[in-house]
């Protein structure tokens, strides 16, 4: 019994004090609750300035210009660019750098005579070349890269919105300066060298009368050489919306009184004056052009040929562009029609003007243009069909019949294009020329080519 009491006793001591320790150890919880929820609370609020402080960082860094990434560059090497490429440009400047590799490989037979060993239209089709009244050649292989050129431009746009730059161009079809035998050197010739500033244009490229979106893609350096204005020169050119207006670089071609190889004449007073209005939309482009000339002579008695100070007005019209057929088709034109423009045609294939024996001119007319389809069979691969044709009303009396009356030429052409910038070209042209008294010739050329576009 004693036992049992003693138990009992300490089991109700022990009762007792938990009872009497239990208002210590619940108000100890509620004090380390607080003293949590007052840490929990200075964290939450150290976290939100520090968020803050993020946003406003990265806000300052996205207004900012970015700098310029500093290049790696290993040990002892110096960067090849530590400055802009263009350092005497304003702010708002780029810069840009293209151009392509060309090679042509091609074999000609001219039916009714020869090109002449390093004649233009060996490298190139030219239809005043075309050999006529002759015997038949045998084939002529030729290749070379003369037509791979680069180009350099600067564009600038200011604060208020204002656009200025400038544009250079060259290729590789300058003269010989070595020979097939070894080096196979050309001269770099320039093509398009212009500044251009809001609507203003000055300098040398394409001229205005030229429509050059309707250019149908070719293996030959032009395509519808006998029938398509190309011409590149000197020039004032003001453009606004789908109107241009310029004022070009005069030169007058001449049939001497007899016939014979046409002469360059630099004397006119007056330059070019070319017009053009142009539309385009889903439907593809058209545009209509106005040429007004001013042919000139003014030599002085040599020999037998009498001195010669005469002037007189030429003029032509065109219209042309592309005709969207559908996804893969679409349909390139071209139609000029006027007196004394032969010069702005396939490289000038008679003359603008014949003269007299009293040395006065007179203007030759003319009618010139082509046709060109194009189907694209793949993304990759695309066919080209291409006729061209000029005719020319020469008078006899003062040109005699060996003036070029036509020229005309059709051509076939396939590409494909087996990675992005690589093109591989095959064509086969037959071009004829026809004089005004009757004789004709004919070429017949297949062509290869590869390019590479950058």
């Amino acid at each position: 019994m004693y036992v049992r009491s003693g138990t009992s006793l300490r089991r109700t001591a022990l009762a007792l004090a938990c009872a009497l320790g239990l208002p210590g150890l619940a108000a100890a919880d509620e004090a380390r609750e607080a003293a949590l929820e007052a840490r929990v609370s200075q964290l939450e609020q150290q976290l939100t300035e520090v968020l803050t402080e993020l946003r406003s960082q990265r806000a300052a860094a996205a207004a900012a210009p970015a700098p310029a990434a500093a290049a790696v560059v290993p040990a002892g090497k110096q960067p090849i660019q530590v400055v802009s490429i263009t350092p005497g440009s304003p702010a708002g400047t780029t810069f840009r750098y293209g151009g392509f590799i060309k090679a042509d490989f091609m074999a000609t037979k001219a039916h009714d005579g020869q090109l002449a060993d390093g004649a233009v239209g060996r490298a190139l089709y030219v239809p005043s070349q075309t050999p006529v009244g002759g015997s038949a050649s045998d084939i002529d292989y030729d290749a070379h890269a003369k037509f791979s050129r680069f180009g350099l431009g600067v564009d600038t746009v200011s604060e208020n919105g204002d656009k200025g730059g400038a544009f250079v161009e060259m290729d590789f079809f300058g003269n010989a300066l070595g020979n097939q035998n070894a080096t196979n050197t050309y001269g770099v010739t320039l093509r398009h060298a212009y500044a251009y500033w809001n609507k203003w244009l000055a300098g040398q490229t394409w001229s205005n009368f030229m429509d050059v979106g309707a250019l149908p893609e070719a293996v030959d350096f032009i395509g519808p050489t006998d029938g398509v204005i190309f011409v590149r020169q000197a020039q004032v050119r003001y453009t606004t919306g789908g109107f241009s207006v310029a004022l070009e670089n005069p030169e007058t071609l001449i049939i001497p009184n007899g016939g014979g190889a046409t002469v360059a004449s630099d004397r006119g007073a007056f330059p070019d004056l070319t017009l053009r209005y142009g539309w385009k939309g889903d439907w593809g482009t058209f545009g209509i052009g106005g040429l007004i000339r001013d042919l000139s002579v003014d030599r002085p008695a040599a020999g037998s040929v009498a001195a010669a100070d005469d002037r007189s007005v030429g003029g032509a019209v065109t219209v042309g562009g592309k005709w969207n057929l559908g996804k893969n088709d679409d349909l390139r034109y071209q139609l000029t029609a006027g007196n004394g423009f032969s010069r702005y045609i396939g490289l000038g294939i008679t003359g603008d003007t014949a003269i007299d024996t009293d040395g006065n001119l007179d203007s030759i007319g003319g009618l010139a243009g082509f046709v060109a389809w194009r189907h694209a069979f793949s993304p990759k691969t695309r066919f080209n069909l291409i006729y061209a044709r000029s005719q020319y009303d020469n008078p006899v009396a003062l040109t005699g019949g060996n003036a070029t009356e036509m020229v005309q030429s059709i051509r076939a052409n396939v590409f494909y294009s087996p990675l992005p910038k690589v093109d591989v070209g095959a064509e086969l042209m037959v071009g004829e020329r026809e004089l005004e008294n009757g004789t004709d010739g004919r070429l017949t050329r297949l062509q290869f080519t590869t390019k590479y576009s950058f």
